[in-house]
């Protein structure tokens, strides 16, 4: 298992704005070795999230940028291919932090089985992945919405914003989203089931705004 089976892309120059292709390298590097009491995995989907832009450049945050020429970082959806490690078997499907990459050796003290009984497993980079505990975790432990009260919500169209705005229903609050364009705001109210959504691009926004949030 040494031939270059492996694709990844990896960060090749820092972007100016927007990434674009010229920003990436597509690789191929040898599989990985089955690790002693771990696994093999074959990546099946990988999240695109927008933490990942700010990773782009190389300036001080909460976390070490990707280096040029480094993996491109990101949490995936799995297949296991091979295992070494008790309670994981071939076939399982598990939540890793792989990378850009089609295949990863990783430990399981690393995973999240996922049953796909249970939800589709493309919504453990969703709505039962780190979105959706970013949206529950900052509206109800954080915000701790009221009945009746009335919740803003930025990027309202986005993975995290849309599911804050149907948490917020949920609690009772009235659910107001921003988001850029009226193809953007009509899914807020269609697809996510707001109570209002208000078009940022917009020129009277602030009236807008106003209005929904009597």
């Amino acid at each position: 298992m040494s031939e270059a089976a492996v694709k990844q892309i990896v960060l090749a120059s820092r972007p100016k704005g927007l990434p674009t292709h010229e920003n990436f390298r597509l690789q191929g590097v040898p599989m990985p070795e089955l690790p002693p009491g771990g696994l093999l995995l074959r990546v099946l989907y990988l999240s695109l999230d927008p933490y990942m832009r700010g990773r782009m450049d190389d300036r001080k945050s909460y976390a070490k940028p990707v280096g040029l020429g480094e993996l491109m970082t990101g949490e995936s959806v799995c297949e296991v291919i091979a295992s070494d490690q008790t309670g994981y078997a071939v076939g399982d499907i598990v939540l890793a932090h792989t990378g850009w990459r089609t295949h990863a050796a990783s430990a399981s003290a690393a995973l999240r089985k996922l049953n796909p009984a249970v939800a589709p497993i493309t919504t453990g980079l969703g709505v039962l992945g780190m979105p959706g505990f970013t949206a529950y975790a900052g509206l109800n432990l954080i915000g701790k919405p009221k009945p009746g009260e009335t919740v803003v919500v930025a990027a309202a169209s986005g993975p995290v914003g849309s599911l804050v705005g149907q948490l917020a229903k949920i609690s009772g609050a009235k659910a107001v989203g921003i988001a850029g364009g009226p193809e953007k705001c009509r899914s807020v109210l269609e697809e996510f089931h707001f109570d209002a959504a208000v078009d940022h691009r917009a020129p009277d926004f602030a009236e807008k705004l106003a209005a929904a949030c009597p």
